[in-house]
C-alpha cells in the first residue's frame, strides 16, 4: 500500500473538536431528524420550528418547514422570518448557515459546508459557512457550496451550482453558476 491508499492518513479531527454538541445531544438530534425531519410523512411546520429551537437554531417568524428534509446541525442555523424549506432540501451544515428573510430554498436543493482537499494525503475535511441574504431564491436541485454568499434577492436557478458569491439582484445558471441576467423585482 502506498501514501495514497493508505486510509489511516485520513484525518477526521475535525469531527472530535468542531461539531459543537455534546454527543448526547448529537444523538438525540440524528433521531429526532430522522423521526420528524426527513420522514416525509411529518408535514408540520411548527413542530419542526419548535424542534428546531430546542436544539439551538434560530428560526424567525412564519417559516414554513416542508416534509423530508435534512438538517445535519440545527445549532449551527440561523433563519429569517418568512422563509421557505422545500421538499427535500437538505441543510448539511458542518458550518454556520445563515438564511435570511424571504429566501425560497425550492425543493431538492442543498447547502453544502464541508468538502475535502483531495491534493493532500490525509484528505483533511474543509468546512466554511454559507450566507443567504434577504430574498435569495435556490431553485430546485441546486447546490451552493461552501463559503458562498448570496447577496440579497440573488437567484440561482434549478440545477445549478455556485461555487463563488452570488450579487445583489442577479439571476445565475449553470456549473459552474454564471450571471445571465439582472432579476427585476415587480411590485
Amino acid at each position: 500500500m502506498n501514501r495514497f491508499t493508505d486510509l489511516s492518513t485520513y484525518n477526521n479531527d475535525w469531527y472530535k473538536k468542531e461539531i459543537g454538541a455534546s454527543k448526547l445531544k448529537q444523538v438525540c438530534w440524528y433521531f429526532l431528524n430522522v423521526l420528524f425531519f426527513i420522514n416525509p410523512l411529518n408535514p408540520s411546520s411548527w413542530l419542526k420550528r419548535i424542534l428546531l429551537k430546542m436544539f439551538g437554531a434560530k428560526i424567525g417568524k412564519g417559516v414554513i418547514f416542508k416534509p423530508a428534509i435534512n438538517i445535519k446541525y440545527p445549532w449551527k442555523l440561523t433563519i429569517g422570518d418568512n422563509s421557505w424549506i422545500g421538499e427535500k432540501v437538505w441543510i448539511d451544515n458542518l458550518g454556520i448557515v445563515s438564511i435570511g428573510k424571504n429566501v425560497c430554498l425550492s425543493q431538492g436543493a442543498m447547502l453544502l459546508t464541508g468538502n475535502h482537499n483531495f491534493a493532500k494525503t490525509n484528505f483533511e475535511l474543509m468546512v466554511d459557512g454559507i450566507i443567504l441574504e434577504d430574498g435569495v431564491w435556490i431553485g430546485a436541485q441546486a447546490l451552493v457550496c461552501p463559503g458562498v454568499n448570496c447577496a440579497t434577492h440573488a437567484v440561482l436557478t434549478a440545477r445549478s451550482v455556485a461555487t463563488r458569491n452570488l450579487d445583489a439582484f442577479t439571476i445565475y445558471q449553470g456549473n459552474p453558476a454564471v450571471a445571465v441576467k439582472q432579476r427585476a423585482i415587480i411590485e
